[in-house]
């Protein structure tokens, strides 16, 4: 049996192997990276607490700003648009987190140009038949599984009254949505895979897969299996485009597609 003196031994010597190791490394350390690193689980966050309105409430009266808490209260208690304004708070806080601060941070910590991490419109329509193979092999899954309890829990995002017209506040919603699309395919498929490819290369794609695998959790199982799958894919093309422009056409149009089965199976129409 490994005695008491042997293991500390032992356990100095690793240390010891490890720092040593840092030592050799420091001035290697990719700066960059961590920085992606960082603001994606800073984003991420911020996202997953503060795209909850009723999180931001709490915050509010804990800040003793009752009034300003009562305000936004009253806003997302509206009878008429209350759900509309809900829905759109949430998706102004992922455009914030997903778009508007990566974008700051490339344009005016990295001072590199947005067209290297996705935007370009150079190369978006390569591969297209690909990404239309996506979407015949996609939609109809989408159509057979919106038929189950789970979907029709989730979806629609916004739930149209009995009685209610489709336009405008439908419409105005996946407006608001599709923009939703544009920071999140940014935000994983830009930011985090164009950011990190030079130190990871072509695995890159899996470290982006992880976290974005990661935001599906609540949703139906079959929908965050399909994430791992899609996020990969989706990762391969803009790696090899250099675009992200497609992925947010699959998404969007993915996405409509289930508003739409939804609404059609709780006879929305």
């Amino acid at each position: 049996m490994i005695n008491n003196k042997l293991l500390s031994l032992i356990f100095l010597k690793s240390e010891a192997n490890s720092l040593k190791f840092l030592q050799e490394n420091i001035n290697r350390i990719d700066l960059k990276v961590v920085s992606i690193c960082l603001i994606v689980a800073l984003s991420l966050t911020c996202t997953r607490y503060l795209g909850n309105p009723w999180f931001l409430i709490s915050i509010l009266h804990d800040l003793r700003l009752n009034q300003l808490a009562e305000i936004m209260q009253s806003i997302i208690d509206d009878p008429v648009n209350g759900q509309l304004y809900m829905l759109t708070y949430w998706a102004a806080v992922v455009i914030f987190f997903y778009l508007i601060v990566p974008v700051g941070i490339i344009l005016f910590v990295f001072k590199e140009k947005l067209s290297d991490y996705g935007l370009s419109s150079k190369g978006a329509l390569q591969d297209y038949p690909l990404y239309l193979g996506m979407l015949v092999f996609m939609i109809p899954l989408v159509i057979y599984f919106s038929g189950s309890a789970s979907f029709l829990e989730r979806y629609p995002f916004y739930e149209v009254a009995q009685g209610e017209n489709l336009f405008p506040k439908f419409f105005i919603w996946e407006i608001i949505y599709f923009i939703q699309f544009v920071a999140l395919e940014f935000f994983f498929r830009g930011f985090i895979l164009h950011g990190t490819k030079q130190r990871f290369g072509f695995y890159a794609i899996f470290v982006m897969v992880i976290p974005y695998c990661m935001i599906h959790f609540g949703k139906p199982m079959a929908e965050t299996i399909a994430a791992i799958i899609a996020g990969t894919v989706l990762g391969f093309f803009s790696l090899k485009s250099k675009s992200i422009w497609l992925g947010v056409m699959i998404h969007c149009s993915v996405a409509l597609t289930m508003d739409l089965s939804a609404l059609f199976r709780k006879g929305g129409f």
